[in-house]
């Protein structure tokens, strides 16, 4: 194998391994994630809870105001009883008092119904604080934790790309820029192994003519079928391999 082609050869398995670092960060930001997602819900489910105590609370205010205003018209009605002067004035005053009695008893049953719900939404509530409490300590400590994670594979990250850049200073520019050009499209499969005449980028096979070629020749060689730069990998060396 050529210098330069042994020297891609390299690259292309740095830049792998700098890769490979992805699917971990974003494990690690998706299990965050979730935890964040879950003690937002939380605290989604306490504000509404919140809201609905403030609603139950606003209406039994509301309640006890009309029953105020109801005993005081009450009380303006047996007072302007001394100056009823026919049957018809009085009766009048009568259901005046019987519908401002009547508001006052159902003023009382909402309160009393008001007062019930706000005791099943201060139990929701006090569990829903409790549960926030317990995913919030999870949350506190699955942060710390990534952050580990991260720091950890970012100082790894940096150690990859500090001899990623000692490589390329050393490889040609222009098999530099050929190798960067292909990687554009392919990725991590830039530089790919012949074994048993395919090639492991594309797996098709090569024609013997191509193959013979690789064989033969060590200056850089594409694949025929996909365009990547390929490599012979000899009996010997898959035996080792494997």
């Amino acid at each position: 194998m050529n210098t330069h082609l042994n020297e891609l050869v390299v690259l292309s398995a740095l830049d792998k391994s700098i890769d490979d670092f992805n699917p971990l960060i974003e494990a690690a930001e998706k299990k965050l994630a979730r935890k964040v997602t879950k003690r937002d819900k939380v605290s989604e489910k306490i504000e509404a809870i919140n809201t609905q105590i403030k609603d139950a609370t606003t209406k039994i205010a509301s309640y006890e105001e009309q029953i105020k205003v109801q005993n005081e018209q009450m009380t303006q009605g047996l007072s302007k009883m001394d100056a009823v002067k026919n049957e018809k004035e009085l009766q009048a005053l009568q259901v005046e008092e019987e519908l401002a009695k009547e508001r006052v008893v159902f003023a009382n049953e909402e309160i009393e119904r008001q007062n019930g719900v706000l005791e099943v939404l201060e139990k929701e509530l006090e569990l829903a604080n409790k549960e926030f409490e317990k995913i919030d300590a999870e949350t506190a400590k699955v942060s710390l934790d990534v952050s580990g994670k991260l720091t950890s594979i970012e100082n790894d990250k940096a150690k990859l790309f500090a001899e990623r850049e000692r490589k390329t200073i050393a490889i040609d520019q222009k098999v530099l820029a050929f190798y960067e050009k292909i990687r554009v499209w392919a990725r991590n499969t830039a530089v790919v192994p012949v074994k048993k005449q395919a090639c492991f980028g594309c797996y098709m096979k090569l024609n013997d003519s191509s193959y013979a070629e690789l064989i033969k020749d060590e200056t850089i060689k594409t694949c025929p079928n996909c365009g990547r730069i390929i490599h012979l990998v000899l009996q010997k060396e898959e035996s080792e391999a494997s």
